[in-house]
């Protein structure tokens, strides 16, 4: 049996947008909305990317297809750092990485039709006739539940979720590897996203695909992912197995972020607010680790120096002085009574 292979290898990503100012426009700063992250993804899982919203994870997932020009760090896809390519080369590499965007009402051209806009890609990339292509149209409609007769009609004609198919069903034409996912079903009623989520799940196993999956919704990204990241303010905080990562979080922020869930559960329910305080400035972000200003385990090595991420006893990767050194500075481990963690019910 062969061994899992990294699809995707991230070090040290950075995006940083400049912010210029003043009579001569000079650049006076800058937003760290990604500032040093690392991770991987194994061919054929789903990694899912939460946080608060201004955390990075969209930006983040832009950036490793490349849609923004990371300010540093490598993007290996496949065994090519895309991150040095020129714009012709990366242009070659682009049927196998793709994204379906949040809103998807924004994301397609009101003035093609359906069968135009999923061929779009195909005109790009292939020379196949037009009557290969409309075959090609014809597959993905099938294969995500549009009808064939919708192919000569508009965006405006369709609901959110049919809008969504036609999205993916673009996506999906050049036959990718990978697809980043964000926030695909933010935008969608309630009673759709089920049918989104689990339309995404039967296509990753027919086609084989690897997916970077980005959401607010903890409760879709624990059913969808195989492994979770954790990012604040623009870093890693915690990574690790899903089940694991929900049922023993083991960064103050992931336990924090955790509680937020609603549920029916009176024992998993906390009199304390979960998560206090607005994450600080990220054109100035605190010293040490940047979640210390909002934490109740905070001491003063955390204010000094920002913790690496360091195995745990259930096998997560953490960003936390409680388990990068533990009682060598004096930190005793994270306690139910601090920063309740809770499960998803």
């Amino acid at each position: 049996m062969n061994a899992p292979r990294n699809l995707v290898e991230v070090r040290d990503l950075k995006m940083h947008f400049p912010i210029y100012g003043g009579f001569l426009r000079r650049q006076v700063g800058a937003v760290k909305a990604v500032d040093g992250v690392s991770f991987n993804i194994i061919e054929g899982e789903t990694l899912g990317i939460v946080g608060e919203s201004g955390c990075g994870k969209s930006t983040c997932g832009r950036a490793v297809l490349r849609l923004y020009e990371a300010t540093a760090g490598s993007i290996t896809i496949d065994g090519t750092d895309i991150a040095t390519l020129s714009a012709e080369e990366l242009r070659k590499r682009r049927p196998m990485m793709q994204m379906v965007f949040q809103d998807p009402q924004a994301s397609l051209n009101p003035r093609m039709t359906v069968a135009g806009i999923i061929g779009e890609p195909l005109d790009e990339h292939t020379d196949w006739s037009k009557k290969k292509k409309l075959e090609r149209i014809y597959e993905l409609m099938d294969a995500v539940g549009l009808n064939r007769d919708f192919a000569n009609r508009y965006p405006h004609a369709f609901s959110g979720g049919q809008r969504q198919r036609i999205g993916i069903a673009r996506a999906l034409a050049l036959n990718p590897k990978f697809i980043v996912c964000d926030e695909p079903i933010a935008a969608l009623d309630v009673s759709i996203q089920a049918q989104v989520v689990n339309l995404l799940e039967e296509l990753q196993e027919q086609f084989g695909l690897t997916y970077m999956f980005i959401s607010h919704d903890l409760n879709v990204v624990r059913y969808m992912s195989d492994r979770v990241l954790v990012m604040y303010l623009g870093q890693v905080v915690e990574i690790g197995d899903s089940e694991t990562l929900f049922n023993n979080p083991a960064h103050p922020y992931t336990q924090a972020l955790l509680s937020s869930i609603p549920t029916l559960d009176p024992d998993r329910r906390t009199e304390k607010p979960p998560l206090a305080g607005d994450p600080p400035n990220p054109i100035n972000p605190p010293a040490g680790c940047r979640f210390h200003p909002r934490c109740v385990h905070a001491q003063a090595i955390c204010s000094q120096q920002m913790p690496v991420l360091a195995n745990t006893a259930h096998g997560q990767q953490v960003a936390c002085w409680m388990h990068v050194a533990g009682s060598a500075h004096g930190l005793a481990p994270a306690h139910p009574s601090g920063v309740a963690p809770q499960g998803v019910a």
